[in-house]
């Protein structure tokens, strides 16, 4: 009886066994992987390709674009990476180093990388100082948020619409068409996404390495 009566806990324990196996090991992956991949932001790392369907970057993940110093500047820019250590009011951010930089609003270091970074952001755009909108000289908390304020985005315009030689209409138009507006209608604020904008705007790596 000993035996018999082991031997059918151990069948019901098989049993649950296959069975969590069955719904734990393939049923709910295989019902995630399906569900993740439902409409056109699936979990595929939400990737930019340009006209040749070369990968160029992810709408998520904010990477300055960056051009050799006294060359044409045809980007729109970015907010700046956590790090002000090397006093670069254009340091790019960097995807590694994805943290902010815990200095407090009166901190005599971050003033001074927030006057130098609103003063060369000023010179870059032909403007006044003091229309340099916030986001412009501020990190956000990942340091690589991919969208900016619709107003650093209109100061940039001028600049990308005369050296890309479209013209500011068009240009604004592109902005436009990848300017979100607040999350559920009433969260966060209206905001323009960079990396696909640019892609918009055919400011790509000049070389896929991938097709």
């Amino acid at each position: 009886m000993r035996v018999l009566s082991s031997l059918r806990q151990l069948a019901a324990g098989l049993r649950v066994l296959l069975l969590l196996t069955a719904v734990l090991g393939v049923v709910y992956p295989v019902t995630i992987w399906a569900l993740s991949r439902i409409g056109t932001a699936s979990a595929e790392g939400s990737a930019l390709r340009d006209n040749a369907g070369c990968v160029v970057g992810s709408a998520l993940i904010g990477v300055d674009p960056q051009v050799t110093a006294g060359s044409p500047d045809p980007f729109f820019h970015l907010r700046l990476d956590g790090d002000t250590a090397t006093g670069d009011p254009f340091t790019p951010g960097d995807p590694a180093d994805a943290d902010a930089n815990d200095l407090g609003p009166n901190n005599p270091t971050l003033e001074a990388f927030v006057d130098a970074r609103r003063e060369a952001i000023a010179i870059r755009e032909g403007v006044d100082p003091g229309l340099v909108p916030a986001d412009a000289v501020t990190s956000s908390a990942s340091s690589i948020d991919p969208q900016i304020s619709p107003a650093y985005a209109a100061l940039q315009i001028p600049r990308v619409a005369r050296v890309t030689g479209l013209g500011e209409d068009r240009v604004r138009v592109l902005v436009a068409a990848h300017t979100d507006g607040r999350q559920w209608g009433f969260l966060g604020e209206d905001r323009v996404n960079v990396p696909a904008l640019n892609v918009a705007l055919g400011l790509t790596a000049p070389s896929c390495t991938s097709r």
